[in-house]
Parts: structure tokens; sequence; C-alpha cells
């Protein structure tokens, strides 16, 4: 019997702003990506916050283009299992976007997605 692979946070709550959408997500502890990174103090890494960010870029927008290109990323602080975090993404122009992650603990990362041109 194959073991269920959990590599989504949960949902909890998803809300329309003026400039796009924030939704509330719980990081789980059993996320598959915490696996091997790191054994005595696991941390989401920077690939899958992007992973989601993008993604849900494409479902709330209802995007199907590829990714161009991705500017101005950071990583402030570290997601740990367990954490409640904010994702705030914003349409800036017809190819660009923006987003964020937060929580208590301040801005976890940033930055902006260009996908091609909708020619």
């Amino acid at each position: 019997m194959s073991k269920l692979i959990k590599t989504q946070p949960q949902l909890l709550n998803c809300e329309r702003t003026e400039q796009g959408y924030q939704l509330d997500l719980l990081v789980p502890h059993d996320l598959d990506y915490f696996n091997g990174h790191f054994k005595d103090g696991p941390i989401l890494a920077g690939v899958v916050q992007l992973d989601w960010a993008i993604s849900t870029i494409c479902q709330q927008f209802k995007l199907s283009r590829p990714v161009k290109n991705v500017e101005v990323l950071k990583f402030q602080v570290v997601i740990t299992p367990g954490i409640t975090i904010r994702l705030v993404v914003e349409q800036k122009s017809q190819d660009k976007y923006l987003f964020s992650y937060h929580s208590a603990k301040g801005q976890h990362a940033s930055g902006r997605v260009v996908f091609v041109s909708a020619e």
C-alpha cells in the first residue's frame, strides 16, 4: 500500500482584495518536503515557496501561460512546520504578478513572476 504524499499546505481562508488575493495557509508538520530538509530543524525550501506562489497565481488569475522570468526574489525568514502563513498575490500588469509570504514572524519571502505575453 503506497503512502499518500503531502505536498500542499492546508488552505484556511482565501479572500479577494482590491489588488488580488490573500490566502491563509497552514504548513503541515507532515509535509513531504520537510523530509531531509533538515532533520534537526526542518524548513520549507525556497523552490517550494516559489512553486506554491506560481500555482496560486495561475489558479486565482486563471492563467495557463508559462513563466518567463522570476524577478526580485527574496527569502527573509524561514518557514517551519506548523506555521500559519499568509500568501498575498497581486497583478501588476498583464504579464507581471507579485507574491509575498507573511506571518507573525514577519515577511518570509517575496518576488515578481513574469509570464510569457498573451499575444
